[in-house]
């Protein structure tokens, strides 16, 4: 074991540090960070009988050197500890701003407030402007269905956003892209207002294996994609297929198209169409600025449509994988192996959803294991984020916190910690006033020993 630094030795004797000392601690902690993120990187503190042996050395440490901690306790504060079982109750934040996205109005709007209603909270729900007819009708029926004192409405747009949290609420809830996302964690740290923020932040790849069944790989995959005009928040953003399956699959996504959609997708009662126009002009520059067309490709800027396009010899500097894409364009990147691919999905920031095709369970479970992601899902796209008995959210650049069935009810609630005692058992409990006696402190460490055996009772209200 690495001593200590002799800075360590003066902080403990109470020796004012000298100034320079700032920047030591500065170019240690980044030295540290490398280190650490080097060994998550690689998988060190992953397997559970380490983190078991980990555990164990810290209660090793505490037992070992009970003496030390003792005395440098009383010399930073003249404190004893003492050990107490405990009740969580579960009670609402507050008063809590909704946030919701335009490209599944309803959902991202009222699944969250179902949570935020259930755990005693009250509600400003704030629709995107995006989806206006939406946005409108929910401003008039919520009024005439819910409380009119603890639920409300509003129709700001994301301009005003940072200003209408910068009103203090007790916990902001935002859907919607990194940028929007990024400027309302900023304005909620200038109150410690805690946020959850489910993000676009990532593009979600699709991994299709050689080892799959092609037809019913191209089946969901073009659902997930093309559904909604591609207006999701979890489809598949980009394919990364394996050279022996690349053909195949992309005869396989032309037919499910033509059955899905008929040979003139804009007459299809089934297809939709883009939002606005604004995203409609930024997503027809990143197709024809990328890869080859294969499939689609036609755009009609008065009826706001898209077709479904697919796009094959995407590279990844191509402009459609640098930027967040809300319409119906599928890329297709080639991989050689599953190591490749799980390469190109590391180097990239994490996704809100990691999508595995493959019939061979170790490729599944290499994908789920070593990737990272707000969710996985094999075989299939989009049904783990409609679970409910599964949270929901993201991690890194495609948010944080999650929700959806009692993750919702945890998301916007505070977990207090309560003590409730009686007087019945003074006989044992005056050990802890002093003065502090060698005899006492024996008894102390004893009765501790016991409390750790019958944690068991804990409950959560």
């Amino acid at each position: 074991m690495s001593t200590p630094p002799t800075r360590w030795f003066k902080a403990l004797r109470g020796d004012r540090l000298e100034e320079p000392c700032m920047k030591t601690h500065l170019l240690e902690c980044m030295e540290l960070l490398k280190r650490a993120r080097a060994a998550f990187q690689a998988g060190r503190a992953f397997d559970e009988s380490f983190r078991r042996v980990q555990l164990e050395a810290l209660v090793r440490m505490l037992v070992e050197h009970e003496c030390d901690f003792v005395d440098a306790l009383g010399r930073d504060l003249h404190k004893t500890t003492t050990l107490d079982e405990c009740l969580v109750v579960c009670e609402p934040l507050g008063v809590v701003l909704i946030v919701g996205a335009w490209c599944s109005p309803v959902q991202l709007c009222l699944v969250p407030m179902v949570g935020a209603i259930a755990a005693g909270n009250c509600v400003i729900l704030n629709p995107s402007e995006c989806s206006s007819h939406t946005s409108e009708l929910l401003h008039h029926l919520i009024p005439s269905y819910l409380d009119n004192e603890c639920y409300h409405v509003t129709l700001a747009g994301v301009n005003d956003l940072t200003e209408i949290v910068d009103l203090k609420f007790d916990h902001v809830f935002f859907t919607g892209n990194r940028e929007d996302g990024g400027r309302v964690a900023q304005a909620a740290a200038h109150t410690l207002t805690p946020v959850t923020l489910v993000l676009g932040g990532g593009k979600n790849p699709c991994y299709v294996d050689q080892q799959c069944d092609i037809t019913t790989t191209a089946r969901r995959i073009t659902w997930a994609r093309f559904h909604n005009a591609g207006q999701s928040m979890v489809a598949p953003d980009y394919v990364l297929c394996h050279a022996e399956a690349k053909a195949q699959l992309l005869q396989a996504l032309r037919c499910c198209l033509l059955q899905f959609y008929g040979s003139n997708p804009q007459e299809s009662r089934s297809f939709g169409r883009i939002v606005n126009l604004e995203n409609l002009h930024r997503t027809t520059d990143l197709l024809r600025r990328s890869g080859k067309v294969a499939v689609g490709g036609q755009v009609n800027e008065a009826d706001k449509y898209i077709a479904p396009t697919i796009l094959s010899d995407v590279i990844d500097s191509d402009p459609i994988m640098q930027q967040e894409v809300f319409g119906p364009v599928l890329p297709i990147l080639t991989v050689n192996s599953i190591d490749e691919a799980i390469s190109f999905i590391s180097r990239r920031e994490k996704p809100l959803c990691v999508y595995a095709y493959s019939s061979n369970s170790k490729v599944i479970s290499r994908l789920m294991s070593e990737t990272s992601s707000g969710s996985f899902c094999s075989n299939d796209s989009v049904l783990q984020s409609l679970m409910v008995v599964l949270p929901f959210g993201g991690v890194g650049a495609s948010g944080m916190g999650s929700y959806h069935g009692h993750y919702s009810f945890d998301t916007f609630s505070h977990r207090k910690s309560c003590l409730l005692r009686n007087t019945c058992i003074e006989c044992v409990t005056y050990l802890r006033y002093p003065p502090y006696e060698e005899h006492n402190l024996s008894l102390m460490t004893w009765a501790s020993s016991l409390s750790q055996k019958s944690q068991g009772w804990c409950q959560i209200l």
